[in-house]
């Protein structure tokens, strides 16, 4: 099958920095910037951007093969292709006609480019047909942006959806050609990826400068943001269990195709405005290697599974690993190893074979459930089309014997066990 780009993994701080247990987030932190007093931003992994803008959230995905470059970062700002452009220009005048964006974008040099008349709309490269029409494209200002690109809010036909701006980078030729490939590889997968846990692919574009990615925008933000806002209290049993059946279900779909998300954490999971769950955020997945095993490029410490920590080859069984980290999220409604950095929890995994605390009174079956996903075997890991009827067992059991329950966290320090 075919085979994605390589992204160079991130498994340790710099070595000049080792004595620094906080430089993961130093790192971070200065990757990303937010935007505007009133977005929320969950920044725990390299190579994903997470943030919310009025309870809304999407996922954003940035190259991540130039972490640590003096040169990581693009220029389109003194780009001679955007100079001299008459101040008189509106910014929302596309290759048709005029779109509707917001006068506050009218200093936005990447919404200048998506909409600059004198560069033709590229359609999308085998997938024509979801290249979208700018007439219809109105943009609201950028909530989010990360090293090479923003996010925005804003609508498209008249729906509320997410709007992603890259930018090709300029000082790399190699740099670009990765971040093409991953471009095409992300609009591949949206493309082909339609299930109800699944967030919706409205369509795309290229440009000479920039590249535009659009999907719809959920209402309800992240179940990372959802578990926050309900500061660590645990979710009503019934609720936690739908929300991971969704996702179970979600990924069932995805691994049938071949398919591995390889980023799979709350952060990356969107409330929709019917309260389903849909799984986000492809652009670091890839297609499933049947000859040989993968070694890592992205994914976030605390859900990532041993292997991929280890730089070993890995399967689709990392996403069953995550999966299990995020049930336990959604029955405690905590961060996972919050008493530990997330090197700190890297490395606790992998040597320690450390795992968060599974609740007393936590149903037998979702305490197999949870133990299995994580198994440091990835053989022991079931199968989502497994884990989907374990789960559908737990709601019937839920529902005619515990109907009333609510969990009721007892978990002290500390929060993991060997």
């Amino acid at each position: 099958m075919l085979e994605g780009p390589k992204f160079t993994g991130i498994i340790a701080p710099n070595a000049n920095n080792a004595n620094n247990e906080n430089n993961f987030y130093n790192f971070t932190q200065g990757f990303y910037q937010k935007l505007g007093e009133g977005s929320n931003m969950s920044i725990d992994s390299i190579g994903s951007l997470q943030t919310s803008n009025g309870g809304g959230s999407v996922s954003m995905s940035v190259d991540n093969s130039s972490v640590g470059s003096n040169d990581s970062h693009t220029h389109i700002l003194n780009h001679p292709g955007l100079k001299n452009v008459n101040n008189n220009y509106s910014v929302g005048h596309s290759v048709l006609r005029p779109g509707r964006v917001s006068h506050a974008l009218s200093d936005d040099a990447l919404a200048q480019a998506l909409f600059d008349s004198r560069y033709p709309t590229e359609g999308l490269e085998n997938y024509d047909e979801w290249t979208i029409d700018l007439r219809k494209l109105n943009m609201g200002t950028a909530f989010a942006q990360g090293a090479f690109g923003k996010l925005y809010k804003g609508t498209y036909n008249g729906e509320d959806v997410a709007i992603k701006i890259l930018e090709r980078p300029e000082n790399s030729a190699e740099r670009a050609q990765l971040m093409e490939q991953q471009f095409q590889q992300e609009v591949m997968m949206l493309a082909t990826l339609r299930h109800p846990n699944i967030v919706r692919f409205i369509g795309g574009c290229r440009k000479p400068l920039v590249w535009c990615i659009i999907t719809e925008y959920a209402k309800g933000g992240s179940v990372r943001q959802f578990l926050m806002r309900r500061q660590n209290r645990s979710v009503p049993l019934k609720l936690a269990v739908k929300q991971a059946l969704d996702v179970a279900r979600g990924m069932a779909y995805v691994h049938g195709l071949g398919f591995i998300h390889r980023d799979l954490k709350s952060d990356n999971l969107l409330i929709s405005a019917d309260k389903s769950i849909k799984i986000a955020d492809f652009g670091v997945a890839r297609i499933e290697v049947q000859t040989e095993g993968m070694t890592p490029e992205t994914g976030t410490y605390r859900w990532m599974a041993p292997e991929m920590i280890q730089h070993r080859p890995y399967t689709q069984k990392v996403d069953v690993y995550s999966f299990g980290i995020v049930l336990w999220e959604l029955i405690t409604g905590m961060l996972p190893f919050q008493n530990m950095s997330a090197v700190q929890a890297a490395f606790a995994v992998v040597n320690k074979n450390v795992r968060p605390i599974v609740p007393n009174d936590c149903l037998p079956v979702l305490s197999e459930i949870m133990t299995r996903c994580w198994d440091a075997n990835p053989e022991v890991r079931p199968p989502f089309t497994e884990v989907v009827r374990m789960l559908e067992y737990a709601e019937t059991e839920i529902l005619t014997t515990v109907r009333k329950a609510r969990f009721r966290c007892c978990i002290t320090q500390p929060m993991t066990t060997d």
